[in-house]
């Protein structure tokens, strides 16, 4: 049934096109203004001295030229602030279009159930007049939680397409300004030219990416205002603040013709906004302002983690039908790529291709697919040609430590690739993937993680009897664990959690160092024993990798299934050569059976000739 207020839009539309009628006739009368302005120019000029009237002409015009210099003075300071606020307010924003992308929901994969929350978004979006009849309000605001690359921005352009309604997008940190005054300009102008949009296409979206920039929480320690000094700039809490108020406007009229009608009595029923739905993202949104996140503003929040296994192979398979590549295992390359966002997917995929056209192929196989992976994750090689056969050594006993002990000490991670040619700024690296999604852990494995990390220098001190500067990412590794597993996870007897006690102004620091170091040489003295008691292991893979310079998952699981065969069977094994001797070919690789590759048998090493004794672990070996 219609209602009265329904009646009465018609003809308020009716008398805002006539006003528009009525001005756009005055504009369209400029030409006849023009001539009257040249005809009184020639009276002024010519008509009235010729009467006489020269002298009163003259002082007219002087009066004129100074009211006319201080007019233009004053017009033209007034220009220059307006010109100047205009372009400091100009915010870095990609304005698009419906349709301009061409992205939709059928191009975002891996992660059904933030597309089920997205398809419910545009539904509203559609209907937003069936919506309003129903009593309903429009969301104003949808913050997107997750790690970068997880699709967050891809997301928002996926809803605007499907909506058909127009999208802004900004970076959060270009909208602020060292002027005062001039980023609260930015939002309001923003806001107004997504309002103008959402008058035309019936809804607009406006996306704030890294939001926590801008819209931290405004309240410190001690009571003071994170934002005061940045609010002197032109930022802070300034912009929060302006930003707090555009998200959620009072109502009112938003251009002449409409208050000009109000003022008028004509219309008086209740002012209307244009629908504008403001999405941000972030990574970090424990930081943000309580203010931001209630309902009215950020209401609605969608979590978007990297995909599952499922999900990356929905990804892989998108990105890899628009490429040439060989026929994959799909289930091992959702392996290779465990934790994994669609953008590192799209990446390594778009690497491999290079690898491939570079080798003059036209199709990427799985190698290629390997060495995109490994760029990624470990940066370019970068290959020491001039490194010595001592440093050689040094590195390989280094990583063999890491590798033996995650190989042994933590069965639900599989060793990936040891290396000791430089990646990037790392000299040697050992790398391990899990082998499959893992979200919580145990104290044990948690302690576990320490000895790996603890391994690096138990074997410098083993089998080198030297302590190295390269374990510097190792005892930082090791120290940020046993600090969680103390003051955060409660794995110390303590139910306290340092982090939230020094919040509350309750104390801070959390355990003692003392407490720590503890921790961590009751872990090192484990490793090491371990280490000691499978000092063939680390032989092996350690020599191997002297001679290889380079031992992926397949030939390190070799090269352990070996020598625990040879244990097995009371047959030689392998030996630490003197620091001295050239490199020794184990072949451990191509002896995998037992035997040379020729039939014959392996010859025996010297029993001990020329092997390091190892110190007995104890307190001296742990430096105490």
């Amino acid at each position: 049934m219609a209602t009265a207020t329904d009646k009465r839009e018609p003809q308020l539309e009716e008398i805002e096109r006539s006003i528009d009628d009525f001005l756009s006739g005055l504009f369209r009368l400029w030409k006849w203004l023009l001539v009257i302005a040249v005809v009184g120019f020639m009276i002024w000029t010519f008509v009235l001295p010729a009467f006489g009237l020269a002298g009163m002409l003259q002082g007219m015009i002087i009066v004129a030229s100074v009211m006319f210099q201080l007019l233009f003075a004053i017009l033209f300071m007034v220009i220059q602030f307006v010109a100047l606020f205009w372009f400091l307010a100009r915010a870095r924003i990609y304005w698009i279009m419906p349709g301009e992308t061409g992205v939709g929901f059928k191009d975002y994969r891996g992660n059904p159930e933030v597309l089920e929350a997205a398809q419910r978004v545009v539904t509203l979006l559609r209907g937003v007049k069936e919506f309003k009849q129903m009593g309903g309000e429009l969301t104003r605001g949808i913050l997107l939680l997750g790690p970068p690359g997880t699709g967050k921005s891809y997301l928002a352009q996926c809803i605007s397409t499907e909506a058909g309604v127009p999208f802004g997008y900004i970076s959060a940190p270009s909208m602020q300004s060292m002027f005062m005054g001039i980023s609260n300009i930015t939002v309001m102008r923003l806001y107004g030219k997504a309002r103008k949009l959402s008058e035309r296409y019936g809804a607009c979206i406006l996306f704030i990416d890294e939001i926590d920039a801008i819209g931290s929480s405004r309240s410190g320690g001690m009571g003071m205002p994170m934002g005061a000094m940045g609010g002197m700039f032109g930022g802070g809490s300034g912009l929060l603040n302006e930003l707090l108020i555009q998200m959620d406007p009072p109502p009112s009229d938003r251009n002449w013709r409409q208050k000009l009608l109000r003022k008028f009595g004509i219309k008086k029923e209740r002012a209307k906004l244009p629908p504008v739905l403001t999405m941000a993202a972030t990574n970090l949104a424990e930081v943000l302002d309580q203010a931001l996140l209630r309902p009215g503003r950020f209401d609605r929040k969608i979590v978007v983690d990297p995909p599952d296994f499922d999900g990356r192979k929905d990804v892989i398979k998108y990105y890899l039908d628009k490429v040439s590549h060989e026929d994959f295992d799909m289930d091992r390359l959702a392996y290779d790529t465990i934790g994994y966002t669609p953008a590192s997917i799209k990446f390594v995929i778009n690497e491999a291709v290079i690898s491939a056209h570079f080798n003059g192929r036209t199709k990427f196989s799985y190698d290629d697919w390997l060495l995109a992976l490994e760029n990624h994750e470990l940066g370019l090689r970068h290959p020491i040609k001039n490194m010595s056969q001592e440093d050689k050594r040094r590195l390989a006993y280094h990583e063999a430590g890491h590798a033996v002990a995650q190989a042994k000490l933590l069965p639900k991670e599989k060793v990936h690739k040891v290396t000791i040619i430089r990646h990037g700024t790392a000299l040697g690296l050992s790398q391990s993937k899990p082998l499959q999604e893992q979200y919580t852990a145990s104290k044990e494995e948690l302690l576990a993680h320490i000895q790996i990390s603890l391994a690096s220098r138990a074997a410098e001190e083993l089998f080198l009897n030297i302590q190295l500067n390269g374990v510097t990412s190792d005892l930082d590794h090791a120290t940020q664990l046993a600090y969680l597993c103390l003051n955060v996870w409660g794995m110390n007897g303590t139910l306290v959690s340092v982090p939230t006690l020094a919040r509350m102004g309750g104390g801070a620091g959390g355990s003692d160092p003392r407490e720590i170091d503890r921790l961590l040489r009751d872990q090192f003295i484990k490793v090491k024993q371990f280490l000691q008691a499978n000092s063939d292991l680390v032989v092996a893979v350690a020599e191997t990798l002297l001679q290889k310079l380079e031992l992926n998952a397949d030939e390190i699981d070799r090269i352990i299934a070996e020598v625990e065969r040879r244990r097995a069977a009371g047959q030689p094994l392998p030996q630490m050569p003197p620091v001295d001797a050239p490199a020794t070919n184990l072949k451990l690789l191509e002896s995998a059976n037992g035997h040379h590759p020729d039939g014959s048998q392996p010859e025996p090493s010297p029993d001990g000739e020329g092997a390091r004794e190892t110190e007995p672990v104890g307190s001296e070996a742990c430096g105490e």
